[in-house]
């Protein structure tokens, strides 16, 4: 079953670094960790990333790299993860071959469509709702977007964008396989205590949705 909760650390945190979050998180139950950071140089994100997937290893979570397959595959993560203006998605698998895991960003219908016809072990949509971790994010889709896309492809869902542990409930409904969630968890008061409410919900709606 694919990770319900997919963790999104970006390269700005309050209150430790990337690899004393990850612990963290994993530590909490988290499954699936994406390191995502835009304004470091290669030989910094690779260090950042070498560390992640060291501690992947040996906390039992899968550690995706953001955008660049090449340090993915150099560092021995479980995944990297490509955007619509990055290199596409069969380019990535030829650099990460399975075991890890290609996972692409959708944002019309259509996308998703393309995606389902790829390697891809699994396709993030949205932004679902309004989100302020990008700087230019792209036209909010809102839930019934993940309806529609949950008809058009078997593979794992990942909804992303502005998602909180109020919301979280309607998505999985929806469809959604798993929410990937950066700011509700990095600027939570207690994210070990969060984690535990959005897998305690995916539990509830995900059995409730199988049952309807």
């Amino acid at each position: 079953m694919f990770p319900s909760v997919y963790a999104i650390i970006t390269g700005n945190l309050a209150g430790g670094t990337a690899l004393e979050w990850a612990e963290r998180l994993a530590g909490a139950g988290v499954e699936i960790i994406q390191y995502r950071t835009k304004s470091v140089p290669s030989r910094d994100l690779y260090t950042a990333c070498r560390e992640l997937a060291h501690l992947s290893r040996n906390h039992s979570f899968r550690f995706v790299v953001n955008d660049r397959p090449d340090i993915a595959a150099l560092v021995g993560a479980g995944g990297v993860h490509v955007g619509q203006q990055d290199l596409d998605a069969e380019q990535a698998r030829r650099i990460c071959p399975p075991p890890c895991w290609v996972g692409v960003s959708t944002h019309t219908l259509q996308q998703v469509r393309e995606a389902d016809r790829t390697s891809v072990d699994y396709i993030a949509i949205g932004p679902i709702f309004p989100t302020k971790t990008k700087v230019e994010p792209d036209p909010v889709v809102g839930v019934d977007f993940v309806r529609h896309a949950r008809g058009l492809t078997r593979k794992p869902l990942v909804a992303i964008g502005g998602i909180t542990v109020e919301r979280a409930e309607d998505v999985y409904l929806a469809g959604a396989d798993s929410v990937a969630v950066a700011s509700d968890l990095l600027a939570s008061n207690d994210p070990v205590r969060r984690v535990g409410e959005y897998l305690a919900i995916a539990r509830h709606a995900i059995g409730k949705g199988q049952r309807g």
